[in-house]
């Protein structure tokens, strides 16, 4: 028995030491980074590879006891057996250190977490929230707002973001409009690059760095009815030139990973879709990161009607190209059986495992598992005043000025007798906009706060009306104030003899996001009674609006006088819209998604279709319009005003044809003809005359940002290659057809100067 029992610690031992060099083997920094993931592969039993492909959402008190008993226990039991390759919510260098511990020094092979968070718009200090930033059309600091983010996810012990959402979408009835940059591919493709570049930086394995998540794949933005999770039905012509770009730009930008979407495309859920997945991502665009299912999206399939069980999802999944299942708990319950019964081949799952571990490898976590994890840097870089600082640039660059007749703004800084209205403008908690889950409550500066900084002013806040009525939290519906008008009469008073009356109204920060999708875009509330009460005593109104997606404001736009889109701002917003208010910051947004006149118009977008009928040319009933209203937005894609006046002068073009192959240049001269120095966005669109597959009446192609002094001209050129004017057949194949294009520069959709050339 002796002899047994040292025969069997020798065995253990030689089994320890024999780990020990497998595991120097995969840890071997000299190695490629595809020798490293063979030789762990290798050593991988088929339920350690498919726990890589096992997400969890954050289920116990890491840093408390044990689960004990239900799922949380059974969860607990796969993260110790190396069954689990991601965690979701688990946040603080503390908590992750604890969870990740386990997964290195308890688990058999050690391979670490990828710890993942929904840091979309900012992670305790809070930027705009994504469609605000893409007013502003400054990719650098787009860029910077994302590396921000990134920054202080990263110092919490995050390594991956389920972000940016690249989106387009032409309908704001759809609740998560607010997390994209809009209605616009060539705008969304840039910001898409800019938002990972930002993420990610230039060195994934850099502490401050995190994985970037494109999502989401695809066509999400054009849900039926602006509805979430339902159903997509386009063209393919849609599909490649409006979805595909912005995703195709992210990974050019060097993406580590993809979610899939809730919605059907083609009949098919997007989990499940191997014509997105397979044959576009991994195959045309050799997309080599790896995909992640959205919440649950697996199991939905079988609520879609699409599998028949749990086993059949996954393996529709899997074979789709879904690599990773979040929260749906089917990859860990059914993957294994379907291999060993021959349904999955070993193949995928290889592919999968290999493609995780890469993101894994990269982000630097098997050179060092808690690199994220520093509590001295999470406590100095949270909140720190240089990230402050570069959300409240970014809040101020996205505000548009929308109109402002009587030059009522900026407002003077002294002598003047101003009444600042509107829940909305002593709220702390709504300007920090939705998806900010991170974040503390009632921490942004509000307009007021902002307001009360410029002290040489009377200064007096009257509330007018509640906005909500009763919760306002992440996940409750929020229900409206519609009849209690007892704060008017005190509001009214005080505005009587205002010089000027600011408002601040539109929608609270939960009511756009997720789940938040709206038939009725007017102002919620009783705030439109409020408005129209307060205009009748003072007409002098400055209104500010609050709100995640465009809103129809016909009655403000034609009564009045200033009206300045601020969005949800952030941490920053009250000192962002003070700034802009008093003549600090002359805004220079730019609009990246129409406005409506009202709901019947959407989807409404600057980049439509002539159709046969574009105008009323027989002066009779039958042409492409509306009866009871204007065809065309009220506000357009592009439009936004500024404190001073800019000249578009002397276009031209190099020369009137051209080979394939040959640059266009396009330039014009601008002039800031007013009275401020100022920033404009100047845009450049064309109009592929006749094509194979007919072009929209024109598309985005090129813009720049130009500042100038008052007085002061440049001369702005832009260049067009075979990039920027070819489109993509109904084959998914890019092509440029000979024939004439129009061209068209100016500050807005809607309007500019025109030229044309030909290409041969």
């Amino acid at each position: 028995m002796k002899n047994k029992i040292c025969y069997f610690g020798i065995s253990i031992l030689f089994i320890s030491l024999s780990m020990n060099a497998q595991k120097k083997s995969w840890l071997d920094k000299s190695k490629t980074l595809e020798q490293r993931i063979d030789l762990l592969m290798k050593e991988m039993t088929i339920e350690e590879k498919v726990g890589q492909m096992n997400q969890y959402n954050g289920f116990w008190d890491v840093t408390g006891p044990a689960p004990k008993s239900g799922s949380a226990e059974t969860k607990y039991e796969h993260l110790r057996k190396g069954w689990v390759g991601s965690m979701l919510t688990v946040r603080g260098t503390k908590e992750v250190r604890a969870v990740q511990k386990i997964c290195v020094e308890e688990t058999r092979l050690g391979i670490p977490l990828i710890i993942g968070f929904d840091v979309i718009h900012g992670y305790k200090t809070l930027s705009p929230i994504p469609l605000a930033e893409a007013a502003s059309w400054d990719l650098d600091a787009i860029q910077k707002s994302a590396a921000v983010a990134a920054d202080e996810a990263s110092a919490s012990g995050i390594n991956w973001t389920f972000g940016p959402n690249v989106d387009i979408t032409q309908d704001p009835r759809w609740g998560r409009v607010m997390e994209g940059a809009g209605e616009d591919p060539f705008l969304g493709s840039k910001i898409a690059f800019a938002r990972v570049k930002g993420f990610q930086g230039d060195d994934l394995s850099k502490n401050n760095t995190i994985a970037a998540c494109a999502k989401h794949f695809a066509a999400y933005g054009f849900v039926e009815s602006g509805r979430d999770y339902n159903r997509v039905d386009m063209s393919n012509d849609m599909l490649y030139n409006t979805v595909l770009p912005p995703f195709k730009a992210a990974v050019d930008a060097g993406v580590k990973t993809f979610m899939n979407s809730f919605n059907l495309y083609n009949g098919i859920p997007a989990t499940g879709n191997s014509f997105l997945q397979r044959d576009i991502l991994k195959g045309k665009w050799k997309f080599d990161g790896f995909v992640v299912s959205d919440w649950a999206s697996v199991r939905e399939m079988i609520t879609h009607g699409y599998a028949a069980d749990g086993a059949d999802a996954t393996q529709k999944a899997v074979v789709a190209g879904s690599d990773m299942d979040m929260e749906s708990h089917l990859y860990v319950s059914e993957l294994v059986k379907l291999v060993n019964s021959k349904k999955v081949n070993i193949g995928l799952i290889d592919d999968a495992v290999r493609r995780i571990l890469r993101v894994k490898f990269e982000l630097g976590l098997f050179d060092d598992p808690f690199r994220y994890c520093d509590p001295t840097r999470e406590k100095n870089t949270i909140g720190s005043k240089a990230n402050n600082d570069a959300v409240l640039d970014m809040a101020k660059r996205s505000i548009v000025l929308l109109k402002n007749d009587r030059n009522l703004l900026p407002l003077g800084k002294s002598g003047q007798k101003i009444v600042l209205i509107g829940a909305l403008a002593a709220d702390k908690n709504s300007p920090l906009g939705s998806w900010r889950i991170a974040s503390d409550d009632n921490t942004a500066v509000s307009v007021l706060e902002g307001m009360q900084q410029y002290k040489d002013n009377s200064l007096k806040y009257e509330k007018g009306s509640d906005l909500t009525i009763g919760a306002t939290t992440f996940t409750a519906e929020l229900k409206f104030n519609t009849t209690d008008t007892s704060g008017f009469e005190a509001a009214k008073l005080a505005a009587k003899g205002a010089d000027v009356v600011v408002m601040v109204l539109g929608e609270h920060g939960f009511q756009s996001g997720e789940g938040r999708s709206r038939t009725n875009l007017d102002l919620p509330g009783n705030q439109q009674a409020l408005m129209e009460a307060i205009y009748k005593i003072n007409p002098n109104i400055v209104l500010v609006l609050n709100n995640g997606r465009p809103l129809t404001i016909n009655w403000a736009s034609d009564h009045i006088p200033a009206i300045v889109e601020a969005w949800h701002l952030g941490t920053q917003t009250g000192n962002a819209v003070a700034q802009v208010l008093y003549g600090d910051y002359n805004p220079s947004g730019k609009l990246p998604i129409s406005f409506p006149r009202n709901v019947g118009q959407i989807p409404i977008y600057y980049n439509n279709y002539g159709t046969g009928r574009p105008i009323d040319s027989d002066n009779n009933v039958f042409w492409s319009h509306y009866t009871d209203v204007e065809k065309t937005p009220l506000y357009p894609f592009g439009f936004g005003l500024s404190y001073t006046s800019f000249e578009y002068s002397n276009l031209k073009i190099n020369k009137p044809s051209f080979e394939k192959g040959e640059v266009v240049k396009v330039s014009v001269t601008l002039t800031n003809t007013g009275n401020f120095d100022g920033t404009e966005v100047a845009q450049l669109y064309i109009h592929d005359d006749v094509a194979s597959v007919v072009r929209p009446v024109k598309e985005l192609k090129g813009f720049e940002l130009v500042s100038l002094k008052k007085g002061e001209s440049k001369n702005v050129t832009f260049t067009l290659t075979e990039k920027e004017l070819g489109f993509f057949d109904n084959e998914g194949n890019y092509i440029l057809e000979p024939g004439t294009f129009k061209v068209m520069v100016g500050g807005s959709s809607d309007k500019g100067l025109e030229g044309s050339f030909e290409i041969k």
